[in-house]
């Protein structure tokens, strides 16, 4: 383990260090030739598992989407329904990440795409650059909450749950994170309103118009998530027809040319294999866990413990959070699942909610130093604003984090009420 964080710290890709470390470890405890049999046999068993063909077609769904400018085209009809309210601007792009969140999936990407619509604009009716940038820094980690997520497939995968319960976990949880956040903004600009004047305010006409844009993707959201809700169709058809349905609303509006299509394309691509190999390292990886029987005995260590089991978690929780901040989330969830996921259930802890809850700490890490990882999205986007202002506009949302963790924590039913009402086994 100190090896594979030194090699992680070194700056090599991270589904290589955990293949490497897997393969050393498995050649010590047994010998070379098992270790070359598990690195010839599980990329590919990895790879030709039927459920992550959900990753490579909710990517493209993304792709689609940013390439037809529906990140712009969200915006700027929530701008005309909060734009007229203190720190107006700012809750828009909070509710535009979440819009766009939607057919994304990705945090990172949410991140970047707003930042270069929302930041300017806010600049121009002179709002405090740190809530400008912290907003929509914060805003973007809404679509890994939000589905189609990626890190949540990935979490499904791994710990053998269902795509569509988790899914339907996540949409309350990414409602209230958005929630949370508007509601930070509008007591933190009524209380000086400096810091985000309100914007003009629009008519319903006005309003109506802009909203005529979006409800394609509205739609489209909907259709993924209602076909999953009754059992329609599985997780896989959903990201088939969610991916077809962004194709069509590009081409439909004429903004997705042949170019988008062909960015679209390689970028899923790239993305995809990107996300695979990371799963492939994590993969062998686990068999070396599985050899050292490490999870099992650290999971009847701890269940054997004269001690409260929520004591524990928020042990465990604080590991995501200091590795959050160290390492991206979904390599850092890879890391440790087959560590601490055997405990969680041995702690008779819901695997659904705990997945929702991982999540969510790995949400706050994105917006924490020393990486951060949507704030130097941020400064790279931005460029004329220092690190330093944009953490000082993070402070008031990792609050606000922190209240939607106690949130989900005291009530997991915020998490579960969708999944227990989810027909069929997808």
């Amino acid at each position: 383990m100190a090896l594979l964080l030194l090699l992680l710290l070194s700056g090599l890709p991270v589904g290589v260090v955990m293949a490497l470390v897997g393969f050393l470890g498995i050649a010590y405890l047994r010998d070379i030739t098992s270790a070359l049999s598990v690195l010839g046999q599980v990329p590919y068993s990895t790879a030709e598992n039927h459920s992550l063909s959900t990753i490579p077609l909710f990517v493209l769904m993304g792709s689609f989407a940013f390439y037809s400018g529906i990140s712009r085209d969200m915006y700027y009809a929530t701008y005309k329904l909060f734009g007229h309210f203190p720190g107006g601007l700012a809750m828009a792009t909070v509710a535009g990440c979440a819009g766009f969140g939607a057919v994304t999936g990705s945090s990172v990407a949410t991140a970047a795409t707003m930042g270069t619509i929302a930041i300017p604009e806010m600049k121009r009716y002179n709002y405090d650059v740190g809530l400008a940038t912290g907003c929509v820094a914060a805003g973007g980690t809404i679509a890994g909450m939000i589905p189609p997520s990626t890190a949540l497939i990935v979490y499904a995968f791994l710990t053998e749950q269902s795509i569509g319960r988790l899914f339907m976990a996540g949409v309350f949880p990414g409602l209230l994170e958005a929630a949370i956040y508007m509601t930070t903004i509008y007591f933190l600009c009524k209380a000086n309103p400096i810091k985000g004047p309100p914007g003009p305010r629009f008519n319903f006409r006005q309003r109506i118009g802009a909203f005529k844009r979006v409800w394609p993707v509205i739609l489209l959201f909907f259709l993924v998530l209602g076909g999953l809700y009754l059992g329609v169709f599985t997780p896989t058809e959903a990201g088939g027809i969610g991916a077809c349905g962004a194709f069509i609303v590009g081409l439909s509006r004429r903004r997705l040319r042949w170019q988008g299509i062909v960015n679209s394309l390689f970028e899923s691509g790239k993305t995809t294999a990107m996300i695979f190999l990371i799963v492939i390292g994590a993969m062998i990886l686990g068999f070396f866990l599985s050899y050292t029987r490490l999870p099992f005995l650290l999971a009847d260590f701890v269940s054997n413990l004269e001690i409260n089991r929520w004591f524990i978690l928020g042990i465990i929780l604080l590991v995501y959070l200091f590795l959050g901040c160290l390492m991206d989330g979904l390599a850092m969830m890879l890391i440790t699942i087959p560590i601490f996921f055997p405990v969680i259930v041995a702690l008779g802890f819901n695997p659904i909610w705990f997945g929702i809850v991982m999540h969510k700490v790995g949400e706050i890490a994105l917006i924490t130093p020393p990486i951060g990882m949507t704030v130097f999205v941020i400064a790279g986007v931005t460029k004329d604003v220092s690190l330093y202002t944009i953490f000082r506009g993070i402070f008031p949302f990792v609050a606000a984090d922190l209240i939607n963790l106690g949130l989900l924590l005291a009530f997991p039913s915020i998490s579960l009420f969708l999944p227990n009402l989810l027909k069929g086994s997808q």
